[in-house]
């Protein structure tokens, strides 16, 4: 089995040491390094060559926002996750634009952790259904731009369940649809709406206002 590898940034180390036990004991992960700050991440990233980063956000020196662009600039194959107290929707706005693929509080459950981890690694994003009620997220739809196509309700779907992290095979099976057709409804939502990434789309959910319920 090829493990998923994991780097950890978090400038606690008890945090740290918890978070590589708990990752450790999966069989299908494994930790390939870890730092306490921004700086210390970016100097050790590319060796590592991680799957998954796991980033706090508030840490001395680099911050997990300006470290986690300089990651995805530096590593387009790396995939960043968001470990945080932070609840706010601004701070989840920030790490999205910074290019991060997901976003999970740190009093989550350790099997959300997990879940987040495979759900980066496989390409999709992954966000903590918290969020979705905090005031800064939006949660009315956004009305539609004249130039830009309505979306139709599978193209919609699909792309909601992107948002809340769903694997292919999950979204076939829930729609009764096969992986190529998913994909298609994927492509054409994705061009309607000029939706250039995943990130993309968590964003275009959020402004929709559909994770508000998780």
């Amino acid at each position: 089995m090829t493990k998923i590898r994991v780097f950890i940034v978090d400038d606690h180390t008890i945090l740290r040491e918890g978070l590589r036990a708990l990752i450790e004991v999966q069989p299908d992960l494994c930790v390939v390094g870890e730092a306490a700050d921004g700086d210390v991440a970016l100097a050790n990233v590319s060796a590592s060559q991680p799957d998954v980063v796991v980033m706090d956000i508030s840490m001395p020196r680099l911050g997990g926002a300006d470290a986690t662009e300089q990651i995805r600039r530096a590593c387009p194959q790396m995939r960043v996750l968001a470990l945080t107290a932070h609840e706010n929707g601004e701070y989840v706005q920030k790490l999205l634009r910074a290019g991060a693929s997901g976003y999970l509080l740190k009093r989550a459950a350790a099997s959300d952790l997990v879940r987040a981890i495979r759900a980066v690694a496989g390409g999709s994003s992954y966000l903590d259904t918290t969020v979705g009620h905090d005031p800064y997220v939006p949660q009315a739809a956004s009305p539609a731009k004249p130039s830009q196509p309505t979306l139709s309700e599978r193209e919609a779907d699909v792309l909601r369940m992107i948002a809340l992290g769903h694997s292919m095979k999950e979204m076939a099976a829930s729609l009764d649809l096969s992986p190529r057709t998913i994909e298609t409804y994927k492509k054409r939502a994705m061009d309607k709406r000029e939706l250039g990434s995943r990130a993309g789309i968590v964003r275009f959910a959020l402004e929709q206002g559909w994770l508000k319920d998780g």
